[in-house]
């Protein structure tokens, strides 16, 4: 679930357990849990997690600076500006929330090496999508290759990334790698990570 980065202390203290969204509909519900954090963190420990209370249909005038506080703005009217609100009327959801203990899914993913026939066929399976879908034609093996053979190197030096326009796209597609449980985020650079070590040892492609 995204927040400004401005947020993420707040909520990670537990100063911040509400946030408002201007949907068409929900696009959470309650009970769910969601990660929340910056792409620019570098491990996948510092992630914190929340889970909704409350998902509540509310008008932009149904702000007050209080509850607005709660949502990390100084005033209601910041809260309404911030979030797009043209109108007193103007239909938003209330989010209430709070933070949880709970392991990053994508760590214990990582960490898992006892990879079977039909699960090595399915990250072939993503990865060959994922090359098809870039217009830098293949690289998903390519820069794990590279990431085996240097790990902790800036991802500004991996030869690489000089086929993708820019930096940020690069790490873009690095974290993609990354949510399959393939990479991890060093503080300098990056290395596969067991599963990543056992897929490219195993994998024919």
């Amino acid at each position: 679930m995204l927040f400004e980065p401005r947020l993420r202390a707040g909520i990670h203290d537990g100063s911040i357990s509400v946030a408002y969204r201007r949907w068409k509909r929900p696009q959470v519900r309650v009970g769910g849990r969601y990660r929340v954090g910056s792409d620019r963190i570098r491990s996948m420990t510092e992630f914190d997690f929340i889970e909704v209370d409350a998902v509540d249909e509310i008008l932009a005038r149904d702000i007050d600076d209080a509850d607005a506080k709660l949502a990390g703005y100084p005033s209601a009217a910041a809260a309404r500006s911030d979030v797009g609100a043209q109108d007193a009327a103007d239909v938003l959801y209330r989010l209430a929330f709070r933070k949880i203990d709970m392991p990053d899914p994508r760590a214990e993913l990582a960490s898992s090496v006892a990879l079977s026939v039909g699960e090595i066929a399915d990250i072939d399976a993503r990865l060959d999508r994922m090359d098809r879908n870039a217009k830098a034609g293949p690289w998903t093996r390519e820069v794990l290759r590279e990431i085996a053979h240097r790990p902790a190197v800036r991802a500004k030096d991996l030869e690489s990334c000089s086929r993708w326009p820019d930096l940020a796209t690069f790490k873009v597609q690095v974290r993609k790698l990354k949510n399959l449980g393939l990479t991890l985020s060093l503080p300098v650079g990056y290395r596969l990570s067991p599963r990543g070590a056992e897929y490219l040892a195993r994998s024919s492609r």
